[in-house]
């Protein structure tokens, strides 16, 4: 067999595993929403289509949410009363829950008010990393023992959201009422430097290749497109309404963004940088995550308490799961 004819059999094989892998994995998911209205992680069926238990966090209240490698636990920071930047409570903890036996199994304690915010699992090292806010940081955490391990300075207030990149080496945040992105170096522990992008932004998610950042301008409706080979903005994307949470799909085509204020989620071609779908959904719109299939694209809907199903096939909705109220963070849980 000639080279060339070998290196596409072996990328037949690869892709082959890899839906595999994906259609195994959609068929033993659960699907978690924080429903933030009344302090529970929501487990849903994701093939059912329904919202099947809610788990009480012990605390006001969760915002987010991510799961161990294994799929049986899940991580909830408990934020506090308040929207970022606003007047209200300074949560202190996070809670372990194990998925199985549906209640909380660990806590970890911050020893202040920190209102963490976002958890995410270092794709290369496995440790916990967890948005401290009012701390301007990214708290680090041992999953094994539940201990702090250190931190990693933002150098600016309302480090709300971040996104890690695919090689666990640095780690963007959206700092939303300075309307800046940090860019962080997880190594070295320190921030590498801060990009201006608006007067206020929120959320933050990276192209799958890690070349692009997206981030939504909250005082025009408009994504931000930066390069993280030069840490600037390299273009702007117009959108029907201000933008808030994005995930882009598996394939790198596209990314989902939610636009809450008109009720709609945007899909946006990376080829051309144009809103090329919009779709209508429930109220308020908030959080997208894109199933690892690249089948189906999951938006929670804060104000209704639904989460929507759209298809990523014709872009049209397939369904509406009944979740709880304030309806936000999202992960899915894939049993190994």
């Amino acid at each position: 067999m000639r080279r060339s004819q070998l290196l596409v059999a072996l990328s037949l094989v690869a892709l082959l595993s890899y839906c595999l892998w994906a259609q195994t994995a959609a068929l033993n998911s659960l699907l978690l929403v924080a429903n933030k209205g009344d302090n529970s992680l929501g487990i849903i069926d994701p093939v059912a289509g329904k919202q099947v238990a809610e788990v009480a966090e012990g605390g006001v209240t969760g915002h987010e949410v991510t799961t161990s490698p294994d799929g049986k636990l899940a991580y909830v920071p408990i934020y506090g009363n308040s929207g970022v930047g606003q007047p209200g409570t300074d949560g202190t903890n996070l809670v372990v829950i194990d998925l199985a036996a549906r209640k909380v199994v660990g806590n970890i304690d911050f020893g202040k008010g920190v209102r963490p915010h976002l958890p995410v699992i270092g794709p290369k090292n496995g440790l916990l990393y967890v948005s401290t806010e009012l701390d301007r940081s990214i708290s680090i955490i041992d999953p094994a023992t539940l201990k702090i391990v250190g931190s990693i300075p933002t150098g600016q207030e309302q480090s709300h959201m971040f996104a890690i990149t695919r090689d666990g080496r640095h780690a963007y945040t959206a700092n939303v009422g300075p309307g800046t992105v940090s860019v962080l170096d997880l190594d070295a522990r320190k921030t590498v430097t801060i990009i201006p992008v608006s007067p206020q932004i929120q959320r933050i998610s990276l192209s799958v290749d890690d070349r692009l950042v997206f981030t939504s301008d909250v005082t025009k409706p408009q994504l931000a497109v930066i390069d993280t080979a030069t840490n600037k903005i390299k273009t702007w994307v117009p959108l029907a309404g201000l933008g808030y949470g994005s995930a882009p799909t598996p394939d790198g085509r596209w990314l989902v963004i939610a636009l809450p204020l008109v009720h709609q989620v945007a899909a946006v071609d990376l080829h051309t940088m144009t809103v090329a779908h919009t779709i209508d959904l429930p109220a308020r719109p908030q959080e997208v995550l894109v199933s690892p299939d690249n089948k189906v694209a999951y938006v929670s809907c804060d104000q209704s308490g639904k989460v929507a199903v759209i298809s990523l096939s014709d872009w049209k909705v397939k369904t509406i799961i009944d979740a709880g109220p304030g309806a936000d963070g999202l992960a899915l849980a894939v049993a190994r």
